[in-house]
């Protein structure tokens, strides 16, 4: 039986979907089909994220057809989805991650200099890279991976000094051989990624045993371990597209966990961190956050709400 795989229609969604179906023609011999989506995220191109919805405007249309039978799974990135999923649905899969890291990338020869003005729509983005250069100009971008790469070479007025894109999606659809751009590897330990940054997520109906029994040959423990801790996090301190939030979970060869998270202010006058360890992904995301929001998170996110 064919297995139909849903996707949005970006080079990165794209190639995400064709690994996923490749691997899992690989690993059970079932032949896949994919369908091609367009979200209200990738409608909607003239504001930030925050302003129209934050997470789910790139699930909600896949989840459409996968609760009504008409696809089978759909792949998204991880740090796309809401952390409460809609009644019925599950993820079936995470695979192993890939790299976690944001890249801040600067025409050749510019990697150096401090940059008059920066593109993300990103607000955890924003608030990191307002820390780190605070004169900055923060100019919200948006579309996909090759067009916000692109506005470090546009003509003025649209062009700016840098961009801060996922190391792991400039990776997978082969950006990272581009030589007129430098990219800057941040260090997770202090450049905090998102939620889930890095890592996919297949959901699928949590009544489709046959869909679910395929989906484990895909699945990654360890990553599932991390990216819960995360998630958990961000689910306890109400974390949406309108407060800067990060969060990265690692674990070692005895599985224990250890959590790095922080909330922020946009224009990064504000910043609370806190990194802890612990065995059980979802104690370790509420403690951190339990422990962020004491610490003057609760008055912080909700000056942002």
């Amino acid at each position: 039986m064919t297995l139909r795989i849903g996707t949005r229609g970006s080079a990165l969604a794209l190639w995400q979907a064709d690994h996923v179906a490749a691997r899992l023609r690989e690993t059970t011999g079932r032949d896949t089909e994919r369908l091609v989506f367009t979200t209200r995220g990738d409608h909607i191109l003239d504001r930030p994220l925050s302003e129209i919805g934050g997470k789910g405007l790139f699930t909600k249309e896949l989840e459409v057809d996968l609760d009504a039978g008409r696809i089978d799974l759909a792949v998204h990135s991880l740090k796309d989805m809401p952390t409460q999923l809609p009644p019925g649905l599950v993820l079936g899969a995470i695979p192993e991650r890939a790299d976690v890291r944001d890249a801040f990338i600067t025409r050749v020869g510019e990697a150096g200099a401090v940059p008059a003005s920066i593109g993300t729509a990103s607000l955890r983005r924003a608030c990191l890279a307002r820390r780190q250069y605070p004169d900055a100009h923060i100019e919200p971008i948006r579309g996909n991976v090759q067009t916000r790469l692109q506005r470090v070479h546009d003509a003025p007025p649209r062009r700016v000094d840098a961009v801060i894109l996922a190391w792991a999606g400039l990776s997978r659809i082969g950006l990272l051989a581009r030589e007129d751009v430098t990219f800057t590897a941040m260090d997770p330990e202090t450049w905090i990624p998102a939620v889930g940054q890095g890592a996919l997520a297949v959901e699928c109906r949590e009544d489709d045993e046959a869909t679910l029994e395929a989906l484990r040959t895909l699945h990654h423990e360890p990553t599932a371990r991390c990216v819960t801790a995360e998630r958990a996090f961000l689910r306890a301190v109400e974390g949406d597209c309108r407060v800067p939030v990060g969060a990265y979970a690692t674990t070692d060869d005895s599985g224990r966990l250890t959590l790095r998270a922080f909330v922020g202010h946009p224009d990064g006058s504000a910043f609370l961190r806190e990194d802890r360890a612990g065995d059980d992904p979802e104690a370790l995301g509420q403690a951190v956050a339990a422990a962020l929001l004491s610490a003057g998170g609760d008055r912080l996110l909700a000056s942002l709400r």
